[in-house]
């Protein structure tokens, strides 16, 4: 099944831009009276008929809508770390969208090797594997901000969790989702350096939960996979 993606969408038709339609007319050879599937990133399915098989702006007539296509029933947040190496962070996007994810945050730590991260090729990375993966919402990228500006933002009502390796008490995921009564979740993962001590008493102070992801030390792109797969099995069991 092939999917395209378009967010311009008025009065019964949809036009694609010039990449999505350079594929479908180029490369897939759809032509006018076709029918294409076409998601508006939102959870939406677009059933429609090719009517302008234009390799620079194609346009659909919408037929019919499904409603709730490729969602999860929970939200999912991961603010990671970039890595050093930038092709392990899009790695770890892309495998988090084909999982399940709402949000990808890159953010920003003390000890983070990393300063400045472009988010461009990245949105579309998570585009694809969206598409690729049949999810009918597209994960939104977040700009880059601080560790301790995002703590300072997160929302009050989800259920936050810091995944960092001092010592201490703390619950493994699955321990902590079965203990929380929301479905909004936010997963926070240091660099490779780990958070710094301040960001660690930062978190706590804002009802961030220490957790663990077991014994093994993993990577910082490894670690938010293993986050967003319990996740995931834990609601979709």
């Amino acid at each position: 099944m092939e999917i395209f993606y378009s967010k311009d969408i008025e009065g019964g038709y949809l036009h694609l831009d010039e990449e999505e339609s350079a594929h479908c007319v180029r490369v897939l050879r759809h032509r006018p009276g076709d029918e294409i599937a076409v998601t508006d990133g939102k959870g939406n399915l677009l059933w429609c008929t090719l009517t302008e098989a234009s390799p620079k702006a194609a346009v659909a007539r919408i037929e019919r809508k499904q409603e709730g296509f490729g969602t999860h029933p929970y939200r999912l947040t991961l603010a990671v770390c970039p890595t050093k190496n930038n092709e392990r962070y899009e790695w770890m996007a892309e495998k988090a969208t084909e999982i399940a994810v709402d949000a990808i945050v890159p953010v920003i730590g003390d000890r983070s090797e990393r300063k400045v991260f472009k988010t461009d090729r990245l949105k579309r990375l998570v585009l694809s594997a969206a598409k690729q993966s049949l999810k009918g919402v597209v994960p939104q990228v977040q700009e880059p901000v601080s560790v301790c500006d995002f703590i300072d933002a997160a929302p009050d009502g989800a259920l936050k969790l810091i995944a960092y390796c001092f010592e201490g008490e703390k619950l493994s995921i699955k321990e902590a989702l079965e203990q929380s009564p929301t479905s909004d979740v936010v997963v926070l993962i240091g660099p490779e350096g780990d958070f710094s001590a301040r960001e660690v008493e930062k978190a706590l102070k804002a009802g961030f939960k220490p957790v663990h992801l077991g014994d093994s030390r993993l990577r910082t792109e490894t670690a938010a996979i293993a986050s967003a797969m319990a996740v995931y099995l834990k609601y979709m069991d």
